[in-house]
């Protein structure tokens, strides 16, 4: 998918840049697939706000996707490549032999009328979903899972691909995008492919409303908040932040600071952080 740029006839137009959407086949979502998608605001069950700088945005629907890839040995086929809101890569309507519609993430090179399959039978092909017991080592892939059966939990978003390095045993060595080499239960299931739309990331979006279209509230720096809001605010006109380094609102380090549990169970199958040290 390519990068559209606009003409400069307001101010904020000068660089903003933003999706041709050539991928996109089909305009409207499937009605069968879709939900209410209600606006929390980062809030939690308390009304406590959990998660900063949510709220507004624009309306939009939730694409139910399928990140199991359950249905086995039934071929699919791709009725249309759509826009999703929810996320940054674009999603494919597949329609299974059985008349059975599904949403699955849209790998680079899937286009319309391609037939996909799922379980471990099917051919080591763009969109089809298979065990990591057997796929080729060196093959890219995404929608990977943690658990089997679970679904696709790691590498979904746009332009992203694990590698398969290895297999042995029980355990499947993966190269994550961050760098990270992780081991994965080799009966889990990962889809073939890089997923699409890897222009995603050279989007410009030119101005603040776009952003808060996006349901995303501006983020203040700490310095000009008063000092009950946060570690650095306060003083009289501009103040250093008064601390031996820089803090978070709640008065923990901001910069390296190591928040993984030493003792997290996952710590044993990861083989190299994406720092290029090992887990001790």
């Amino acid at each position: 998918m390519g990068i559209k740029k606009y003409g400069p006839y307001t101010p904020s137009r000068r660089n903003m840049t933003g999706s041709d959407f050539s991928e996109i086949t089909k305009s409207s979502p499937e009605k069968s697939l879709i939900v209410s998608k209600n606006s929390k605001a980062g809030r939690n069950n308390q009304g406590k706000i959990t998660v900063r700088h949510r709220g507004c945005g624009g309306r939009v629907k939730y694409r139910i996707v399928d990140f199991r890839r359950n249905k086995d040995d039934m071929p699919a086929k791709v009725i249309g490549i759509e826009y999703d809101p929810n996320r940054s890569a674009n999603i494919a309507l597949i329609q299974y032999e059985d008349g059975t519609k599904a949403y699955i993430l849209a790998p680079n090179g899937l286009t319309d009328g391609m037939t996909v399959m799922n379980g471990a039978n099917a051919e080591i092909r763009v969109g089809n979903c298979l065990p990591l017991s057997q796929i080729p080592v060196g093959e890219n892939v995404h929608n990977i899972e943690l658990y089997p059966g679970k679904g696709g939990q790691m590498v979904r978003s746009a332009g992203n691909a694990a590698q398969l390095m290895a297999k042995e045993g029980k355990y499947a060595t993966l190269r994550l995008p961050s760098g990270e080499m992780r081991m994965v239960p080799i009966e889990c299931r990962a889809t073939i492919g890089v997923v699409g739309n890897g222009d995603h990331n050279l989007i410009n979006y030119g101005k603040a409303g776009r952003v808060r279209h996006m349901g995303i509230r501006p983020t203040v720096r700490g310095s000009v908040m008063n000092p009950n809001d946060h570690p650095h605010g306060g003083g009289e006109g501009r103040a250093p932040i008064g601390r031996s380094g820089p803090s978070t609102p709640w008065g923990k380090p901001a910069l390296g600071y190591k928040t993984r549990k030493a003792k997290k169970a996952s710590n044993k199958l990861i083989v190299r952080r994406r720092n290029g040290k090992a887990i001790k």
